[in-house]
């Protein structure tokens, strides 16, 4: 059985019903992150006690420092370790593309360039002679057939070859 289509109304109440549900979703999992975030807080960070001497105070600011130079070690540590993953992907995608083969072909932009100036940008200041590309042919003289010396009436060979005695001269010429 075919499937029905769904009408636009009802089409626009699934969409609103499905973001409203998403929406949610996102509240309670902003919520949770923000539970997690105040746990870890807790958890590492104790509340501070400002009442006591000048001697403590100073103590804690130490201890704060060198906790904040640990954080801030750790973030680089785990940037870099980011950055080097991502790069990692990024490798293997290309590899990846190599073996699959499918590369998109740019668009090649068309350029006159004579033979000397093409020669010129691959070799660079090594390339100085001119190259004369029909400097280096081979001369090839022509050579002038049997037949074409025998330049006559050309009557003649037809009143010759016509007949009977004309084909048995072809024949015996030939054998």
């Amino acid at each position: 059985m075919a499937e029905k289509k769904i009408s636009t109304s009802r089409r626009n109440q699934l969409k609103s019903l499905l973001l409203q549900i998403a929406e949610t979703l996102l509240e309670e999992e902003a919520r949770e992150a923000e539970r997690e975030k105040m746990k870890y807080m807790e958890e590492t960070c104790p509340a501070v006690s400002t009442q006591g001497c000048m001697q403590e105070l100073q103590d804690l600011c130490r201890k704060l420092h060198k906790q904040i130079d640990l954080v801030d070690e750790e973030r680089y540590d785990m940037e870099l370790k980011a950055t080097k993953s991502k790069k990692e992907v990024d490798d293997l995608k290309l590899m990846v593309q190599d073996l699959k083969g499918k590369f998109k072909k740019p668009a090649l932009k068309k350029v006159r360039m004579s033979a000397d100036a093409m020669l010129a940008a691959l070799l660079g200041s090594k390339h100085r002679v001119s190259t004369d590309l029909r400097a280096n042919l081979k001369q090839v003289k022509k050579e002038v057939k049997e037949e074409e010396k025998q330049t006559g009436d050309w009557r003649k060979n037809i009143e010759d070859k016509a007949g009977m005695d004309g084909r048995k001269k072809m024949f015996e010429t030939e054998a």
